[in-house]
């Protein structure tokens, strides 16, 4: 089975379990952490297709985060999740309204970018045979 890894980051575990379950169920596969210094960790040692901060992490912090992402080097998308537009628009790569719909299509269409696949091809079919995702059995 072929999956996009995640690594979620949140403030409040509640809500960041319930957005884990969402992205799993829609195919994803999530590592929730609950601060920027865990995700810093989990970053370095993880090999994510995507960053995705929650609305309930302080946007000064998301913005460190976004930062030291980029310190170290990567392009992977930073998507924020935010509440109303504009919140995280200064340093995100991307910035999706918390609509379940809106975020199933954003996230999809991004993978999809990111791995240079046209629209109707499918998420894993990458220019020049790289994947964006990757095979878990």
């Amino acid at each position: 089975m072929t999956v996009t890894v995640i690594l979620a980051v949140g403030a409040d575990s509640l809500l960041l379990e319930n957005q884990t379950s969402f992205w799993q169920s829609a195919g994803y596969f999530m590592t929730p952490v609950h601060s920027i210094r865990e995700a810093i960790e989990r970053f370095k040692g993880g090999d994510f297709d995507l960053v995705l901060l929650g609305h309930s992490i302080p946007a000064e912090s998301s913005e460190r985060l976004t930062f030291l992402i980029r310190a170290f080097g990567s392009r992977i998308p930073v998507v924020c999740i935010t509440e109303s537009s504009g919140d995280c628009s200064a340093f995100a790569g991307a910035t999706i309204r918390n609509e379940p719909q809106e975020l199933l299509v954003g996230i999809g269409e991004l993978v999809q970018e990111r791995a240079g696949v046209m629209p109707g091809e499918g998420p894993h079919k990458a220019k020049g045979g790289k994947r964006l995702s990757r095979n878990i059995d």
